[in-house]
């Protein structure tokens, strides 16, 4: 009998953690290429909410705050995936994508100084889907099969890579969604 409701909150927690996973809004993208390893999407431009990561800060509490009301307009926004870290001038970036109903017209304000609102223009990216933690051995083992992949395909890479995490830190590993993408160049 143990065994049983065991089993039974174990499938009925797997099943609240899919649709927690199919509650938030992604940015929509249009798939141009798949191989075996990575496919291409093109996204459409998007706004972005960021914060420079460092000493000891991983910008996601600043976000956080921002979505949750710390903005002049005391808006409070929804949660949105995937979460985002990349490199901008030097600086590791996290971003949070804005549901799409704003654009720069109607975007809340930042009253944190050290958040700041940003476009990120339309365009192709090479995408590789992974699950479990994400660390940066997972991610960078990921990246480094990536990028070997699209040098053997002579696809050039525009910019610096982008490490997407979709779920919360409760998701078991094996359920989890993570992606090692990087801007390209691609002739659709």
């Amino acid at each position: 009998m143990k065994k049983i409701l065991v089993l039974i909150a174990a499938v009925v927690i797997i099943g609240l953690i899919f649709v927690a996973m199919l509650s938030y809004e992604e940015p929509e993208y249009k798939t141009g290429y798949e191989s075996g390893s990575y496919s291409v999407r093109f996204y459409d431009e998007r706004i972005v909410v960021q914060a420079v990561v460092g000493n000891g800060d991983s910008g996601f509490g600043k976000l956080f705050k921002y979505i949750s009301g710390a903005n002049k307009e005391s808006v409070k926004i929804d949660m949105t995936t995937p979460v985002t870290q990349s490199q901008n001038d030097g600086e590791m970036v996290m971003q949070f994508y804005l549901p799409s109903k704003f654009d720069k017209s109607n975007v809340p304000v930042p009253t944190d100084n050290n958040v700041k609102i940003s476009l990120i223009d339309a365009g192709y990216f090479a995408v590789s889907r992974y699950s479990g933690r994400s660390t940066d051995k997972n991610f960078y083992k990921h990246l480094d099969m990536l990028k070997s992949e699209l040098d053997k395909d002579k696809v050039s890479i525009l910019g610096p890579s982008i490490k997407a995490t979709y779920n919360g830190p409760f998701t078991p590993p094996q359920l989890r969604r993570n992606e090692a993408m990087y801007p390209i160049e691609w002739n659709d």
